[in-house]
């Protein structure tokens, strides 16, 4: 079976096998791991601060300029590359959703914080020199924890890694909402989850619409209301954004994306991407490939 884009786990990251988390300075890694400058993808939770260099890199096909400052968080599933002008170094942490939901009794924390919804807007934070220095300084105490162990190491690099989520979720003006959404908002987050579990299966909304035991049209009005955007777009932008995943992959043909979307013929699958982007899938590949 032909294989999608990469996806590493933080133990094929790692000299050390640790399957839930892996903390390093940026350059090593870089060095380490040629590879990540290809289109890949993780199966852990990852943010990277930038403290030298330039350049530019990209999560979902949107690029962001490289700046000194500049910390960047991903989710499991994102597309990622990078594109470094000269020397390049910082942190990055790596982890798995395990690592953190072990210290805490609250389910679902991490989706509290706005930057790991997988939101592009939230993602990439540059940093005010005075939070620059007080998140550089949280992440040394994460490389010495981990370069020296102690007793409740793990323990403090947690507490380490929520006090530098909860300060650049500050910087976002964004409260952390775990545990306080409103009905609509824990709705919505119901239907994104469903969305990501069935986006080939299931295209209509009012398919969603049953499994949350609600109306078509209360779901769109929420939608509307929280988003902007219409039940059946968030599905479609979905379908969408898998499409160019896929389409990062060279080794797999149009009609094998189409086939995996649960799209009936090459042609619709053509026609609603062309629709979206103004390129056909074969056009996107290239730009993408060869930029």
């Amino acid at each position: 079976m032909i294989q999608s884009i990469p996806i590493y786990d933080i133990c094929s990251l790692s000299d050390v096998r640790q399957d839930d988390l892996l903390v390093s300075r940026f350059a090593p890694y870089l060095d380490s791991h040629k590879s990540l400058f290809f289109p890949h993808r993780h199966s852990f939770y990852h943010l990277v601060l930038f403290t030298h260099g330039a350049g530019t890199h990209s999560i979902d096909f949107e690029r962001f300029d490289v700046k000194p400052g500049q910390i960047y968080f991903m989710v499991p599933g994102q597309v990622h590359s990078w594109h470094f002008e000269g020397f390049t170094d910082g942190y990055i942490i790596n982890f798995s959703e395990a690592f953190i939901q072990s210290f805490l009794l609250q389910p679902g924390y991490l989706d509290g914080f706005s930057f790991f919804n997988g939101n592009l807007n939230d993602a990439v934070v540059n940093l005010p020199a005075n939070s620059f220095a007080t998140v550089k300084e949280l992440f040394e105490r994460i490389i010495n924890e981990i370069s020296s162990p102690a007793p409740s190491g793990s323990d403090m690099v947690r507490l380490l890694m929520l006090q530098i989520f909860i300060l650049v979720n500050r910087l976002n003006n964004n409260p952390v909402t775990a545990g306080k959404l409103t009905y609509n908002q824990t709705l919505l987050k119901n239907y994104q989850k469903l969305i990501e579990q069935h986006y080939a299966d299931i295209k209509l909304p009012k398919d969603y619409a049953e499994l949350l035991y609600i109306t078509p049209n209360h779901l769109n009005a929420v939608c509307k209301d929280l988003l902007g955007l219409s039940a059946g777009e968030l599905i479609r932008n979905r379908t969408l954004l898998e499409a160019k995943r896929l389409l990062t992959n060279p080794q797999l043909s149009i009609s094998d994306i189409s086939f995996r979307l649960n799209f009936s013929d090459n042609s619709y699958f053509t026609k609603f991407f062309k629709k979206t982007e103004g390129v056909t899938p074969e056009e996107f590949r290239k730009q993408i490939l060869t930029s």
